[in-house]
């Protein structure tokens, strides 16, 4: 019979430490190869807008890093750690909350539409790698037509339909989006 410590056994303690630095190191290696991304203005924009359920597109492109990482790792793929991870974090750097229509742009179809945009908002930004280019470009197949063409694009598209689906059934729980500063006396005034 195991020991109990705290309400749960051993094992199931060392399994937990285990996983707790596994998501530690896989967090340091993204933040390592991402650090320009993580800090500019329009990825951390991202807080403001939700992805899936009540997760943010911030949170989602982390998410979607981690799991293609580890998913990588797992399998034993050969790949470009740094170019699936700096893929993955902009996958879906399209800049705006597809859930609120304006007249310009009413966001029908954004599955189909959003890697383009993505694409358009990333290169200017960063010098992309081609196989960086691949993965925001396809992350979307079969809604893309043509399907991904490197290893480190299909473990992205993998990872991404992963967390897209943790999250649209609120498996994977998010805080929701932050307020802007600039929203702040908008939404006061309203309830008042």
């Amino acid at each position: 019979m195991q020991k109990k410590r705290h309400g749960r056994s051993e094992r199931l303690a060392e399994k937990w430490k285990h996983n707790y630095k596994k998501h530690r190191e896989l967090n340091h290696r993204i933040k390592e190869v991402g650090h320009d991304i993580l800090s500019s203005p329009n990825f951390r924009s991202t807080k403001q807008h939700i992805q899936h359920g009540n997760i943010t597109v911030n949170a989602h492109c982390l998410s979607v890093a981690r799991y293609s990482l580890a998913l990588s790792r797992k399998l034993g793929v050969v790949c470009s750690e740094d170019e699936l991870i700096r893929g993955a974090l902009l996958h879906d750097y399209f800049l705006y909350d597809w859930h609120e229509k304006d007249e310009i742009n009413p966001h029908r179809l954004h599955g189909f539409y959003h890697p383009g945009r993505a694409l358009g908002n990333a290169s200017k930004e960063y010098e992309l790698t081609p196989i960086e280019m691949e993965i925001i470009r396809k992350h979307m197949w079969p809604l893309t037509p043509v399907p991904p063409m490197c290893r480190e694009a299909w473990i992205v598209t993998m990872a991404d339909k992963w967390c897209s689906l943790m999250e649209t059934l609120h498996i994977h729980k998010g805080h929701g989006a932050t307020v802007v500063e600039s929203e702040k006396p908008k939404q006061e005034k309203k309830e008042n």
